[in-house]
């Protein structure tokens, strides 16, 4: 069964940091495409952070660059979203997922298997 568990949410000042991690049993993570989303109430579910495991090749979104960096501890079979220099607007229930193939996307559709997300809440 596949499974992905996310961890690390909290509460935290803006300008703070946190590392979301995401647990990932039933299947190796090197294989398949990662990525992070993220929803506040209101909003669309938008991705933040996505990586192929085919080049290995990181991507951002741009309202999250420069802050937000994504990466895989293939030992552990454990996905990170170290998030730096948070903002009140990154406040949202946050995601991880993957998809059956290694090439990844900004687009939620493909991918079919979710974690049951973590919050995030910074105050300013």
């Amino acid at each position: 069964e596949v499974q992905l568990v996310e961890s690390g949410g909290g509460l935290v000042q803006a300008g703070g940091s946190l590392k979301l991690s995401c647990a990932a049993s039933g299947f190796i993570f090197n294989e398949y495409a990662i990525a992070w989303f993220r929803q506040a109430p209101g909003k669309e579910r938008e991705a933040v952070a996505w990586m192929s495991s085919d080049d290995g090749i990181t991507h951002c979104a741009d309202s999250v660059k420069g802050r937000f960096t994504i990466s895989i501890d293939n030992a552990n079979n454990t996905a990170f979203l170290q998030m730096n220099n948070l903002e009140p607007e990154d406040t949202a229930l946050y995601y991880c997922a993957t998809k059956g193939y290694p090439v990844a996307s900004p687009l939620a559709a493909p991918y079919k298997q979710w974690g049951q997300g973590t919050q995030v809440t910074v105050s300013s």
